[in-house]
């Protein structure tokens, strides 16, 4: 499908610069070298894509906005879409493995002092280290005010004890973000923010859960038991968690939404060249109009779910609140990714419901972008909120 390189109008430029297509070039054939050959085998087997978690590191394409002063590229968040884009057009299972290492440590980022930006960032420049943002819970997903988790103070540390589940990566990380109650009684308000090593008593990877898509990402449920964390390890203040975990998902909501664009790509591309090679009544079928409607909407769904996840990403890299601009780019990619991946299989027909050919894959792996960082329903309420009762 053609992209825009290079337009501009008014001031504003949608035109990539030479190091930023040298970016989406290394990330595409790495997509198209080290994960298509391997996404079926993983899928099916539901295996943690190590290798290519190292290879990826290896290359620079994971936590890519670590600052340099921590040792990494410090990469905007734009150029974070151009990476995303592209490893989940070769796997979204495999490519989520590598991306969401940003949501685990993005935390750390956001909110920890130089002392703790030197102790836990570093390790992950150096080594393929993975994190994971441990903020959901068996009866608290959306609503994080029902979050269960406590952390008591015990003199120089905390007692923490809950449980956690839906959790990227979780099975595979070295360390936690770990949101935790400091003060039940303040709801949302009294969330803290914690970074809890896998190796501390007390912690244990329960579960893996066999999903339906994305099978080549390890999710799986936690359990803290009177897990001691030292207090150095919490992030800013107590009862400044729910603050940190927004901001960090205000960042990330465009990196998710473009690996839902990612995925839609994949499948237009696939759909695109089976109509022009798939022949009923004499012709290609991509000549009869039910189906190249179909196409045409899906190429334009997808370039608008690009340029919203751009544009949210330029405003972050401007320093500005992008909250709402988040939210429309993860709404929008995440509806069009199950729209568009569904009607891939339409065009296949029979052939598109088999395991045997691509697209069936893509539309099971679609369905997560439509529920994690933020249903859907979700961010259709953050839009009303920001539309309706804007902030000062």
């Amino acid at each position: 499908m053609a992209t825009i390189e290079h337009v501009t109008a008014g001031g504003v430029s949608f035109g990539l610069t030479d190091e930023q297509k040298a970016l989406r070039d290394l990330a595409h054939d790495f997509a198209e070298r080290e994960i298509r050959p391997k996404e079926r085998e993983y899928d099916e087997g539901s295996i943690h894509p190590a290798d290519v978690i190292a290879k990826a590191h290896e290359l620079g394409l994971m936590n890519v906005h670590i600052p340099e002063a921590y040792g990494g590229l410090e990469l905007g968040a734009f150029e974070g879409m151009l990476v995303g884009e592209e490893l989940c057009w070769g796997c979204s299972g495999i490519g989520t493995a590598i991306a969401a290492n940003g949501l685990g440590h993005g935390p750390v980022i956001i909110a920890g002092t130089e002392e703790q930006k030197r102790e836990w960032l570093p390790p992950l420049v150096d080594r393929a280290l993975l994190t994971s943002f441990a903020l959901t819970e068996p009866n608290a997903g959306s609503d994080v005010s029902g979050i269960q988790t406590t952390a008591v103070r015990d003199g120089d540390e905390y007692i923490v004890n809950g449980s956690k589940m839906f959790i990227t990566n979780a099975g595979h990380a070295a360390w936690f973000t770990v949101f935790a109650s400091t003060n039940k009684s303040q709801g949302h308000r009294g969330l803290s923010a914690f970074v809890v090593p896998v190796d501390l008593n007390g912690v244990v990877v329960d579960k893996h859960l066999d999903k339906m898509g994305q099978r080549s990402t390890d999710t799986s449920s936690l359990s803290f038991t009177d897990v001691r964390v030292p207090a150095a390890n919490r992030l800013g203040e107590e009862g400044e968690g729910f603050k940190i975990a927004m901001k960090t998902l205000d960042f990330t909501r465009p990196g998710t939404a473009i690996g839902a664009v990612g995925v839609a790509r994949a499948a237009f591309e696939y759909a695109a060249q089976y109509s022009k090679e798939r022949v009923q009544f004499g012709m290609p079928i991509a000549m009869n109009q039910g189906i190249n409607f179909l196409i045409a909407d899906m190429a334009t769904k997808i370039e608008a779910s690009r340029l919203l996840c751009w544009q949210a990403a330029w405003m972050i890299d401007q320093g500005m609140r992008a909250t709402l601009q988040s939210s429309y780019a993860k709404r929008f990619a995440a509806d069009t990714c199950m729209e568009v991946t569904t009607d891939a299989v339409q065009v296949f027909g029979g052939y598109g419901y088999m395991k045997e050919y691509p697209v069936e894959k893509l539309m099971r792996d679609a369905k997560l972008y439509q529920i994690y960082e933020g249903t859907s329903q979700i961010q259709r309420l953050v839009i009303a909120r920001e539309l309706l009762m804007p902030r000062d």
